[in-house]
């Protein structure tokens, strides 16, 4: 067998594979043979057909087989041969033979390219620092109090904060847009979910009073034979309600989960379970700066066919996740849609695994089970959830790829300079890192 190599533009090579006639013709006399002993024709008994006839009736269809068979048995070991790793299926094309009898083909693919880690020493990454303060508390409570909201009907005109029941028609042009008319719509005022003017012009309106509305659509409203045009609103307001939020006492705290029903109970859990969200908001955002910083500084060409291969599997992941919310997936989303992001993901996965394996980096037991009991806090019952990863051969070992990318990014870290910057526990959390 002989096998040369030409370089394509970027990744691809054009693998030359020249087979002897002597190894084509020992092939087809095999595969000529085995079907002599099996073919069934008009006029010879099962078995004794002359291989004259043989060769006469299924002489091209068995080159072909001949050509295939031997194409899939060499081409790999051919690319072995010349230390090349194929990134996807190899296109493969048959070309005059360099020997009169023999098969000569050419198998053109993008190779895996060898990836050689740069020096990060000098590059710096900024870790954002916060802790969990009294006043987040304090915030963190307001919140829950304003989920379990009462709304009092009131006598009194409508303010800001206050919800108002309303029936409205929307006009423009003096004819009624779809989507434009609404009955005993609950609007909160000041909540900005209708466009600007509309809730503004509700303030100071009282149940049974009707208003005239006149406003204008954005130019970037989501429906775009609307955008930018002005309307005009027929409202009645049915209802005014204020809010009333709930005392923070005994049934209130155990509403929560907290059995022992005091507020001193209720600051201490709402307090553990801020400081776990930001352990993992700060952890995920230093793990997508380190990642940022590594890509910059190994820049690299990736292989198109697996970051189409990746693109098409976000795309599946996508339609899959759609559909166990109950949304429509029947939608023909591009895979293009997906590609700088799978580029990304490709790059990235190349560069990690160098990591992993020039570290030798492993992902320990005890690790990962302090992971997925990190993981399993915020469920009802931890260790069911702690046994199914454990015991579940796929989540287990999604669980130990998170270790392994949380390790290198650890190393990382050692290889770069670090500088903490404080941000307080909002920051953090509403990306204003």
């Amino acid at each position: 067998m002989q096998v040369s190599v030409e370089s394509g533009e970027g990744l691809e090579k054009r693998l030359l594979v020249d087979l002897p006639a002597e190894r084509v013709n020992a092939e087809m006399d095999k595969k000529l043979k085995d079907l002599a002993r099996h073919a069934r024709l008009d006029g010879f008994r099962p078995g004794k057909v002359p291989m004259r006839t043989i060769k006469q009736r299924f002489g091209e269809h068995v080159r072909q087989e001949t050509y295939g068979s031997l194409i899939q048995e060499t081409l790999y070991e051919a690319a072995s041969q010349q230390k090349l790793v194929p990134a996807g299926e190899p296109q493969v094309e048959l070309r005059e033979a360099a020997e009169e009898g023999g098969l000569g083909y050419t198998a053109i693919f993008e190779v895996v390219p060898e990836v050689t880690l740069a020096d990060m020493s000098g590059q710096s990454v900024t870790r954002p620092v916060a802790e969990v303060q009294d006043t987040d508390i304090d915030g963190m409570i307001d919140k829950l109090r304003k989920q379990r909201t009462v709304w009092n009907d009131v006598e009194r005109a409508a303010q800001d904060g206050d919800t108002v029941h309303l029936d409205f028609k929307g006009m423009i042009d003096g004819e009624v847009f779809e989507g434009g008319t609404g009955e005993n719509v609950p609007l909160v005022l000041g909540s900005g979910s209708m466009i600007d003017g509309f809730e503004a012009g509700l303030l100071g309106a009282s149940a049974g009073d009707e208003r005239t509305l006149e406003v204008t659509f954005p130019d970037d409203y989501r429906a775009e034979h609307l955008a930018g045009k002005a309307a005009t609103f027929e409202t009645r307001v049915l209802r005014v309600a204020e809010p009333q939020l709930p005392e923070i006492d005994e049934e209130f705290v155990k509403a929560f989960g907290v059995e022992a029903g005091t507020v001193e109970a209720l600051r201490d859990n709402v307090r553990q379970n801020m400081a776990h969200e930001l352990r993992q908001k700060v952890q995920g955002l230093v793990k997508d700066r380190v990642m940022d910083v590594l890509i910059a500084a190994n820049p690299m060409d990736v292989p198109k066919a697996m970051v189409n291969q990746e693109a098409e599997r976000m795309k599946q992941q996508m339609l899959n996740d759609m559909q166990q919310r109950g949304q429509r997936a029947g939608i023909d989303l591009p895979a293009s849609l997906f590609e700088e992001q799978a580029r990304r993901r490709v790059h990235l996965g190349m560069l990690v695994s160098e990591i992993i394996s020039a570290q030798q980096i492993r992902a320990e037991e005890d690790e990962l089970r302090t992971t997925i009991s990190e993981f399993a806090e915020s469920y009802e019952d931890p260790q069911e959830v702690v046994d199914y990863y454990m015991q579940d051969q796929n989540a287990r070992a999604s669980i130990e790829n998170l270790v392994l990318e949380n390790k290198v990014v650890d190393w990382i870290l050692g290889q770069v300079q670090v500088a903490e910057e404080n941000k307080s526990f909002d920051e953090l959390m509403e990306n204003k890192a």
